[in-house]
Parts: structure tokens; sequence; C-alpha cells
């Protein structure tokens, strides 16, 4: 396992225990995009649209937070500008009206709305969501066939989103880990494909034209 993998996994299970042992949280949750210099270089997205999707983010939890304030929990994560909401509101109209503030932030191209209509989930059920959440991660990375930072996973009430640009193996193999890890209740897949001739495009660096001399 990399260091900066198990940095994630171990970073993740810091929060949960931070989390809980709070007397109250943040309403509103970013998801939050794991962009540094390293992970940038091997995402599948361009580290444009990595850039883009922090940006997302973050306008997207302004934004919410102006239009709901403290009536619900809502985490925002974007992936290649596809945005899943996912959380608890207080009413069908505060879900209607999440969708239609994400639907206004620049650079959104779709969005999938899992937001329940419930009250909001417990201290304790979110920081097992993260635990649940770094466990699915840590299978990826254990996994030979897949990278895991070719996904994005998200838990909400034990169900566990996966998002990413994987090939069709790679999203079967990753959702049959998913199923499999503890404290996952569903798998919600919401993957954009690439065929393997995409993908062995993507692979393949650039090529840097070489420098033209004149004769003397």
């Amino acid at each position: 396992m990399k260091s900066n993998q198990r940095q994630w996994i171990a970073g993740a299970l810091a929060l949960a225990s931070l989390c809980a042992s709070l007397t109250a949280c943040a309403p509103l949750l970013l998801g939050g995009a794991m962009v540094g210099g390293s992970m940038m270089a091997i995402d599948r997205r361009t580290s444009g649209t990595q850039i883009e999707d922090q940006g997302i983010e973050l306008r997207g939890l302004s934004r919410m937070h102006e239009a709901l304030g403290e009536r619900g929990h809502v985490s925002i994560t974007s992936y290649n500008r596809q945005v899943l909401l996912t959380g608890e509101v207080a009413s069908e109209s505060d879900r209607q009206l999440a969708e239609q503030v994400m639907a206004k932030v620049d650079n959104v191209r779709g969005i999938v709305n899992e937001l329940a209509v419930i009250g909001n989930s417990s201290l304790t059920q979110r920081s097992s969501d993260l635990i649940i959440t770094a466990r699915v991660t840590a299978g990826f990375v254990d996994a030979k066939e897949l990278s895991a930072n070719n996904f994005k996973v998200v838990t909400q009430r034990g169900t566990t989103f996966l998002m990413g640009r994987v090939t069709q193996a790679e999203a079967t193999r990753a959702t049959e880990i998913a199923r499999s890890t503890s404290g996952v209740q569903k798998v919600v897949r919401i993957f954009e494909y690439l065929s393997d001739e995409e993908l062995r495009h993507l692979l393949v660096p650039p090529t840097t034209p070489s420098p033209v001399t004149k004769a003397p």
C-alpha cells in the first residue's frame, strides 16, 4: 500500500474519531476532492477538471448554506463536473431547492440527487460512514487490478456511492469489493465508462516534438 494512500485512509479514520468526539458538526459537509501534486498526476481527469471539481464543491457549499441554512446536512461531491448530492433535508421542497442551487453553479454538467427527506443523521452514523468509506478505499488499494486513485467513494447511512472514469471490468471489480466490505448496505454506481481504447489513450503520455535545428 503506498504511503499517500495509507495517509488518506488514516486521515479518514482520524476525522471519523474527531467528529464522533464533537458535540456538533457543521450541517453542510464538503465532499472534497483529494488533489495534490502526485494525485493530480495519476488522476484520469485533467488537472483543470480536478480544479474545477474543487471549485464546484466550494461554491456549492457556500450557496447551499445560504439557501438552506441549518435545515439539513448536505454533502456535495463533484467528479468530472458531475455532482452527487447526499445527506438529509427537512422537506421535499428543500430537496428540490438543493438541486436547483447546484444547477446554477458554474461548470456543473449533471446532478445526481440522492438527498433523503428525513432527520439529520447522528454523529455516530456519520463517523461510521467515514470508516466504511476508508474500508472500501483500502479494498481498492489492495486490489492489484485497480487503482484507488481512479475512484471517489462516498458513504451515507450505509449506502456507498462510487464515482470515477473506469472501464466496465474495473466497475465490476470495484462493485464486488464495495459490496463485500463490512458495513456497506447498498452500492450505487455513478461511473463514466471508458472503452479499452480510451483507457490506452489516457495512459499514453503526450509526446514532445523534437526541437527543429537549423542547418549551418
